[in-house]
């Protein structure tokens, strides 16, 4: 059952990004959970080195999303080239992944 889940990672700058694109992703069942947390990103944009105070979004889905999820943040996305990806389940919790898969309509 492991191989068809997954975690979607995105990154935002503002409160107000992250809680449009939670929105949208969830009442348009593209995840079943959400999770966020504040992250310092240092990183290199138009040969400048940056940092920045950021919002990561950790998203359990299906693989089966993972296209209409990937568009859906980018629409929602406030980034000229936001960070979207995917990190597939190797193992998980059966009962876990069943709730997954009940809440999700990809």
């Amino acid at each position: 059952m492991s191989g068809q889940f997954c975690i979607t990672l995105t990154t935002t700058d503002s409160e107000e990004n992250a809680q449009s694109i939670i929105n949208t992703v969830l009442s348009k069942g593209l995840a079943a959970c959400i999770q966020t947390m504040p992250i310092n990103s240092h990183y290199v944009w138009k040969g400048e080195v940056c940092s920045d105070s950021e919002i990561l979004l950790i998203m359990k889905t299906k693989k089966a999303c993972y296209a209409e999820l990937e568009q859906t943040i980018v629409e929602q996305h406030g980034y000229e080239v936001p960070q979207v990806v995917q990190i597939p389940f190797v193992e998980g919790y059966n009962p876990y992944l069943a709730w997954i898969e009940a809440n999700t309509r990809c």
